[in-house]
């Protein structure tokens, strides 16, 4: 089949068309993931702080070196709430979303974790 000589440069147009596009959307689903990624992290930090907090006679800052311990994402923000039997540990993370494009008109992403367990003071 031979292409006239009107639909030489269609394909070429198309591509240069549809091309932003695709690369707008490949950037935004790595924005995704690596918010997915951080939340995976900031919820495994949340349970080692509660580990080390339920074990220790400081669980605050027990709970806050081992967050600390744990993970390179910085800076966390690590509460700590002592009821009862229960300790509380509630991690926070703002997640800068720093990919061109796509960051700026998703802003900045707080991500946020909550563990308890028993409290077993030595």
């Amino acid at each position: 089949m031979r292409i006239g000589r009107d639909e030489q440069g269609q394909a070429v147009v198309e591509l240069a068309l549809i091309l932003p596009v695709v690369v707008v959307f490949v950037v935004a689903v790595l924005q995704v993931a690596v918010v997915a990624r951080d939340q995976l992290a900031i919820e495994y930090v949340a349970r080692e702080a509660a580990r080390a907090a339920a074990v220790s006679a400081d669980p605050r800052g027990a709970a806050s070196a081992a967050a600390h311990r744990v993970t390179s994402l910085s800076p966390i923000d690590v509460s700590v709430s002592v009821a009862g039997e229960m300790v509380r540990v509630r991690v926070r993370y703002v997640n800068v979303t720093d990919v061109a494009l796509v960051g700026v008109a998703i802003g900045d992403v707080t991500l946020e974790a909550t563990a308890a367990m028993a409290w077993e003071p030595p």
